[in-house]
């Protein structure tokens, strides 16, 4: 039986791309499929994907037209596939060169050695489908184009919904070998629906110097789908040894009530940290959930672009009051991946949705009933904490106009959060650019189910991209420092932190209280409020917030709340600074502004803790 029928091939041939025929040759030899299939952009093919997964099972059906379930590996709470693999997610680093302390490398040639063993006939018995697609909008200066392998239909179909189609773009390259390749192997499988098997030998490994990403044993979308992280740090190496960023933002159309005008946004946030939430808030509009390429653009304004179409959600908390949105799609039909949820009768479930739970159904454990436990004794949730959906943004209310735009949208503002229970308030302005992109290099936040392992802890995530970065931390942070100062009009930095907890361990922010911090800094970009100055940024004015609040949320907010959400909490600050020093310590070539930053910002606050006497200082005593 031949691999590769002659339609295929001439398919490939078609493209007049030797590198494109060589790294095909080269793996279909390595990985020993079955069957090839090669994919264009041509609506018989990519439903030929869609129906294939529902095929061979890696995908089922739900009651709701369009909408499919898929479950990844799982062995026990602790042993699954349903998360990013970051202890095996590896960069590869030619002999001889600096290993960044802050990224989890492997000298190049053991990890290739080590890798193409492992996927060594990995797609025994499996169809191997050849993929091609378009990081960012098409015929545009930023967009890079991506060719994938992947014996996963699930894999092929997701990317459907979340990429835009490169088969004919590729035909422009007219032979350049310009563009990023991914191959991915589910491995050997077991049950039904079928599931990685060996996830012992799961392996992610980014090959900078070639441009390239190999992995194997997995079904999990952020560890499969070569487009999203790992494209993610192809890109980031790409763009800082060039002149532009690559980065972990949303891109959010802010349009404030009353006000004839739309203001664009960045983000960072660190999983489950609320940048999808963010994204999507109540009258605003979205072109992007996670990835951006962002360049300095004619105008002297950065433009930023997203490099997918579509959004691979983390679902839990997802309800009709506070994410109305994602709810009306989530629940109307239109093509939609749901992962690791429970499903019962037909219909998904996930954790903190609103409804009753189902007694029992079907969910990444097999059948689930209420009490079930793993083989360690743990208790099994009817759905995973970081179970996720998969969806076009076209198919949402709040897509913005822009999306496709291949100039991208100019940028007013980025937005850096993460998951701080007791020292950042809940928005600031930075004082400048420079001290904007120490607020970003300074992210902390507290550990969810969205990775492997333990969870409640605090690190480091500098812009929320320390997953995924592959230079070393002073070259990306002096690569951001160079880049604002091309810029005519830079971007306002603002910090948020929508995770503050009082001594008791409540949350001092309301699920929605976000749409006013955001409103308030559209309006900081356009003169609209004043603000109080302190050492750690701009700080707004209570007499602004209690407006937003009674005109977006029509909620009384108290001046007391007030006081506890955005006094200066002096020694957490401090203690803060020293864990980013003692961090920024182990790297080289840190600029020193950055430190200079650091210093003046630990000597203004050891000076309001003399003049006051206090450890927690109200924003009234300092305007």
């Amino acid at each position: 039986m031949e691999i590769i029928n002659q339609e295929n091939l001439d398919k490939l041939k078609a493209l007049n791309n030797e590198k494109v025929l060589k790294i095909v040759n080269e793996f279909i030899d390595l990985c020993k499929p079955s069957k090839v299939t090669v994919i264009t952009d041509s609506k018989e093919d990519i439903e030929y994907c869609r129906r294939r997964a529902i095929e061979i099972g890696e995908e089922a059906k739900l009651d709701i037209d369009g909408h499919t379930i898929h479950f990844d590996g799982f062995f026990s709470m602790s042993n699954h596939d349903q998360a990013r693999d970051k202890k095996n997610t590896k960069v590869l680093i030619p002999n001889g060169q600096y290993h960044p302390p802050a990224i989890n490398t492997i000298e190049r040639e053991e990890g290739l050695k080590e890798i193409l063993e492992i996927m060594n006939g990995c797609m025994e018995g499996h169809e191997c489908v050849v993929r091609f697609f378009c990081l960012g909008p098409k015929n545009s200066e930023f967009s890079i184009l991506a060719l994938q392998l992947t014996d996963s239909f699930y894999v092929a179909h997701s990317e459907d919904l979340l990429y835009r189609a490169g088969y004919k773009e590729f035909k422009k390259l007219s032979g350049s070998d310009e563009f990023f390749y991914f191959i991915h192997s589910s491995g050997e499988l077991i049950g039904d629906p079928p599931v990685t098997k060996n996830l012992d030998k799961r392996r992610i490994y980014v090959d900078l110097q070639e441009g390239c990403v190999l992995s194997v044993n997995n079904q999990y979308a952020g560890n499969s789908l070569g487009l999203k992280k790992l494209a993610l740090r192809l890109a980031i190496y790409k763009s800082n040894n060039e002149d532009w960023l690559t980065e972990h933002y949303f891109i959010l159309g802010v349009h404030p009530e009353g006000k004839n005008r739309v203001s664009y946004f960045c983000g960072a946030f660190p999983s489950a940290c609320g940048k999808t939430s963010t994204a999507m808030l109540p009258g605003q509009t979205i072109v992007g959930d996670d990835i951006a390429y962002l360049r300095a653009w004619n105008d002297g304004y950065v433009h930023a672009v997203n490099i997918e179409r579509g959004i691979f959600g983390i679902i839990k908390d997802v309800n009709p009051k506070d994410d109305p949105v994602i709810f009306e799609a989530l629940t109307t039909p239109r093509e939609t991946i749901f992962s690791n949820v429970l499903v019962a009768e037909g219909t998904p479930y996930w954790i903190g949705d609103g409804r009753s739970i189902p007694v029992k159904g079907i969910n990444f454990s097999g059948d689930w009933n209420i009490g079930k436990e793993d083989i360690n004794k743990k208790e099994i949730p009817h759905a995973h904490p970081n179970a996720r959906y998969t969806i076009r943004i076209e198919e949402l209310s709040n897509a913005d106009e822009n999306l496709h735009n291949s100039e991208g949208v100019p940028i007013s503002g980025i937005f850096y959060g993460g998951r701080d229970s007791n020292t950042m308030p809940p928005v600031l302005e930075s004082l400048n650019w420079e001290h904007g992109v120490f607020i970003g290099a300074s992210i902390e936040s507290e550990t969810t189910s969205a990775t492997l392992g333990a969870e409640g802890v605090r690190v480091q995530q500098p812009m929320a991209n320390l997953d995924f970065i592959v230079v070393s931390l002073g070259k990306y942070l002096k690569n951001h420092l160079d880049f604002g100062k091309k810029l005519n009009i830079c971007p306002k930095v603002f910090a948020t932190n929508y995770f503050l907890r009082n001594k008791e361990g409540k949350y001092l922010n309301g699920i929605l209280d976000k749409l006013c911090w955001i409103i308030w800094a559209e309006g900081r970009t356009q003169d609209d409020y004043k603000a109080i100055e302190t050492p750690i940024g701009y700080l707004p004015l209570y007499s602004d917030l209690k407006i937003l609040f009674k005109q977006y949320l029509n909620k009384d907010y108290k001046e007391t709340d007030y006081i506890e959400q955005f006094s200066i909490r002096t020694t957490k600050l401090l203690e803060k600074l020293d864990r980013i020093e003692s961090m920024y310590k182990k790297e080289i070539n840190v600029p020193q502004i950055f430190w200079d930053t650091l210093n003046d910002q630990r000597k203004s606050l050891i000076n309001l803790i003399n003049t006051y006497d206090m450890e927690e200082i109200s924003p009234f005593l300092l305007k």
